[in-house]
């Protein structure tokens, strides 16, 4: 926006790089959150292709800002989807397949169940893919990296200012506890913290709680006998487990989810329970750190985008795969208020239906659903 010629103001409820924005996994995957194959059947090829071409975009848009700005936040290259059960192997296999002749995406190919295991050091997968022209980066430090290069363009950047009331008009009004802000344009970046602020948008993006701890260092050994060529790794369960080597060589192991804004009493505990299930020679290790974070998630897992009232804009609900695409975001919706809005009105155009019985009883009723995706993870 500021490099557009706008007077910008952030207003954060918390401090910047607050809640998954700067503790998720690091994971920069491509494409979108669905497959291709699934999104054709959803919006059909045309507008698959786009999403997917958006989806690279968002790829090739992190590592720009991280290279103009100098960024210290690295992004190391590759990305293994790891299949937890053998049924997913034609797929996954199918899969890469498809997208290196139908999308002419050459950076993908598939693993069998022997590079699999020696590229990840366990037994617990079956196949997968590795994608190169994914990666990961350190979180934190990108979300600072974004600030600072914002707040270097004249961002205006408002911490501790929680927004209470959004009202329409011309130009639009912005309250918290101590201001009022006048705006010609309004956008919502709240995704899974934007609590009642709108409703329009709570109905389709409800918040959840994932989970990471980080084990003491491991020796160099240890840590390529657990993931060779510092690759990330995330697997193919509902529920996804995601893991990592850090600079330091500690494991960065994610998964497990809880919902609402309430975080497990012993989140260490919670969260090894899958990563020993994957690497049991970790047993005798020490989890030295531990937090977590809250998204947004949809109920198609696909981002919502939505033009909520003429000058009123609202993008969320990444479900998961948003350090690419949550940054691109921003992107696509500074396109739009300039009066470019192609990007923006593919993105609105993807079905985005509510959640049933509507705020009150979307996390229970999403309880009942997730206990039945678990149940089928351990088939």
């Amino acid at each position: 926006f500021a490099e557009k010629g706008y007077d910008v103001i952030l207003l954060e409820a918390h401090r910047v790089g607050f809640g998954a924005s700067g503790r998720n996994g690091g994971q920069v995957g491509t494409g979108q959150r669905l497959g291709q194959d699934t999104l054709e059947k959803m919006v059909g090829n045309g507008p698959a292709r786009a999403l997917w071409d958006m989806g690279q975009d968002a790829v090739a848009t992190v590592r720009a800002l991280i290279n103009k700005h100098e960024m210290d936040c690295g992004f190391a290259e590759g990305i293994i989807h790891a299949d937890h059960r053998a049924r997913y192997v034609s797929h996954s296999h199918a899969y890469a397949e498809k997208l290196r002749t139908g999308y002419g995406y050459d950076k993908i190919r598939a693993l069998d169940r022997e590079e699999i295991r020696y590229l990840i050091g366990t037994d617990a997968y079956f196949s997968g893919s590795l994608d190169m022209g994914a990666g990961h980066i350190h979180p934190l430090r990108f979300a600072f990296g974004l600030a600072k290069a914002a707040a270097a363009k004249g961002v205006r950047i408002f911490e501790r200012s929680r927004v209470t009331v959004v009202e329409q008009a011309e130009p639009a009004k912005v309250r918290t506890d101590k201001a009022v802000i006048t705006a010609s344009h309004v956008v919502l970046g709240c995704n899974g913290y934007l609590g009642n602020l709108d409703g329009q948008v709570a109905a389709r993006v409800m918040p959840i709680n994932n989970f990471i701890i980080a084990t003491e260092p491991l020796s160099e050994q240890a840590a390529e006998a657990l993931i060779r060529n510092d690759h990330a790794v995330a697997d193919s369960k509902f529920v996804v487990n995601y893991f990592r080597l850090s600079d330091d060589r500690r494991l960065l192991f994610g998964g497990t989810e809880s919902y609402g804004y309430r975080f497990p009493a012993d989140i260490a505990a919670k969260v090894r329970k899958p990563m020993l299930q994957i690497y049991p020679q970790l047993k005798d290790t020490r989890s030295e750190y531990s937090w977590g974070g809250t998204l947004g998630i949809t109920l198609n897992r696909m981002p919502h985008f939505q033009r909520l009232r003429g000058n009123i804009l609202s993008a969320g609900g990444y479900s998961g795969h948003g350090v690419a695409m949550a940054t691109f975001s921003g992107v696509v919706i500074a396109d739009a208020i300039a009066g470019q809005a192609e990007k923006f009105d593919v993105m609105a155009s993807v079905p985005s239906p509510p959640f049933p019985g509507g705020v009150a009883l979307r996390a229970p009723l999403l309880v009942l659903a997730m206990l039945w995706y678990t149940l089928r993870d351990r088939i």
